[in-house]
């Protein structure tokens, strides 16, 4: 029976999954990543600890099941979008990759943005220091040794990609991200490209995320035991994956992805651009087909930090925080943590709690964070609102969504339903897996990505959304308040 790889690049880990024909996951592999923080500001990964990683994920699936990783026909990439991974004339990187979640360029895109904002409707967003574009300005001002070496700049899978098949090629919803691409046309824009000291020779080619991007070199192939004719997917950035893995690739699917970071994702079957709302308007992983997105830094990993914090397992914080809950916590959280994207394009902000007193306990603190992170997704919504994209219902993905008691308080927060669906933690590998096949097939992208089945519906309770009005009012209050002392800090 053929079988279909899905590897996702993440931030916090790589992760990998094998599916067969019927789509059930055979064998997962999940390996911990760390990031390198060396100044304020900063973010970075070393590529070749990706490598590392994806390898010893293979070797993990060939021991959980090496008939099925022999059988498969395609690998589909999947990774966090945004990174500029700087390659020199030998396809070696000249520095450790610059991530998302990095706002040193802060001021360079706030340059690009007031010297080319027409640009902005082409590339569906305005400039942001988390784009691939103002790191290489903030490159050529910073590091200009290093910018002259550029030979070609890569998202963080396509690296993987490189490794794999020796091919320097990218795909639409990741190439989406960097600022580079004229999202209606699904090409770079030279325009965009020359604003940054750039040209196309920079540039990894171009495919969609379902076809095919190359095979895998010989001696890949016989490392793991694996097919010589083994297709590598053009892939998709995580977002689109995960919308991929939900079966999201027709206008108005929507869901929210909680990992990491946080995303409320929108298919439209049209480009839609809205840089004024801070909403991102990008290519989708399959042809034909763009989405809206607001953008948040801060996620599950809050919750993952609280917990480190507190030294207690997130599980039991969880369930102690459920059984104390009554009403909406006394205590607001921001959860800027790493910056904020939408609505605020505010590398400088981060975390608060406010209104602590002697009575605060650890499951205030956690529930506050629970609703901090949800608060962030209000504004997110109301950014998709102006941008003229209302949301009726949201999907739940990512390892955020294994919270039932978290959903719900998604639900009265953002008064809609929210769906919890059979494996949705797998998020953008089981996505990547779904590209995979397609590329190998020729199959119809809605033959394949069709949503997973619906464990729960989440209504709002409205006593609850009433009384979370006014915690979102105090929470988008507080951000005005501080955002001068950011500014300072």
């Amino acid at each position: 029976m053929p079988h279909y790889l899905g590897i996702d690049v993440g931030t916090s880990a790589v992760k990998a999954i094998l599916v067969d024909e019927r789509q059930t996951a055979v064998a997962e592999a999940d390996v911990p990543l760390q990031v390198s923080r060396p100044h304020d500001l900063w973010s970075e990964q070393d590529p070749e600890i990706w490598w590392q990683a994806v390898q010893s994920a293979l070797d993990q699936l060939r021991t959980q099941s090496p008939s099925a990783l022999a059988n498969i026909r395609g690998i589909g990439l999947s990774g966090q979008m945004h990174g500029a991974v700087l390659l020199d004339e030998n396809d070696l990187p000249l520095r450790p990759a610059i991530l998302w979640n990095d706002g040193r360029s802060f001021r360079e895109a706030q340059e690009l943005g007031a010297k080319y904002p027409e640009l902005s409707h082409a590339t569906g967003v305005i400039p942001m220091p988390g784009f691939t574009a103002p790191k290489l300005v903030w490159l050529a001002r910073h590091e200009p040794e290093i910018f002259r070496a550029v030979r070609k700049v890569m998202l963080p899978k396509d690296y993987i990609r490189l490794k794999l098949t020796g091919e320097i090629v990218t795909e639409m919803s990741d190439a989406a991200g960097t600022w580079w691409l004229d999202e209606a046309k699904r090409d770079w824009s030279d325009e965009a490209l020359a604003a940054t000291g750039l040209t196309r020779d920079h540039m990894p080619s171009l495919v969609e995320g379902s076809q095919a991007s190359g095979t895998l070199r010989a001696d890949i192939a016989q490392r793991w035991g694996l097919r010589s004719d083994v297709v590598v997917a053009g892939g998709a950035g995580d977002a689109a994956a995960g919308a991929v893995g939900l079966g999201a690739i027709e206008d108005g699917s929507a869901f929210i992805s909680l990992g990491t970071s946080g995303q409320l994702f929108v298919t439209t079957q049209d480009f839609s651009p809205a840089p004024e709302a801070v909403v991102h308007s990008f290519c989708h992983a399959v042809p034909g087909r763009w989405f809206q997105m607001a953008a948040m830094l801060n996620g599950a990993s809050c919750l993952a930090w609280g917990a480190h914090l507190l030294k207690r397992d997130i599980d039991e914080l969880l369930r102690e925080t459920e059984g104390a809950y009554r009403k909406p916590s006394s205590v607001l959280f921001l959860p800027y943590l790493a910056g904020e994207r939408t609505p605020h394009n505010d590398p400088y902000a981060r975390g608060v709690f406010f209104g602590l007193s002697p009575r605060t306990q650890q499951t205030d603190l956690v529930q506050a964070i629970l609703e901090g992170v949800a608060f962030s997704f209000a504004d997110a919504k109301r950014c998709l609102e102006q941008a003229g994209t209302p949301l009726t219902y949201a999907g739940m993905i990512g390892g955020g969504s294994r919270s039932v008691f978290w959903a719900r308080i998604f639900a009265s927060v953002l008064n809609v339903p929210m769906l919890r669906y059979q494996g949705s933690d797998k998020g953008p590998a089981f996505g990547a897996a779904r590209l995979a096949r397609l590329a190998a097939t020729g199959e119809a992208p809605e033959a394949v990505c069709t949503a997973p089945s619906i464990i729960e519906t989440i209504e709002p309770q409205p006593q609850l959304v009433e009384l979370y009005g006014p915690r979102i009012e105090a929470f988008r209050s507080l951000y005005r308040a501080l955002k001068p002392e950011f500014m300072r800090s």
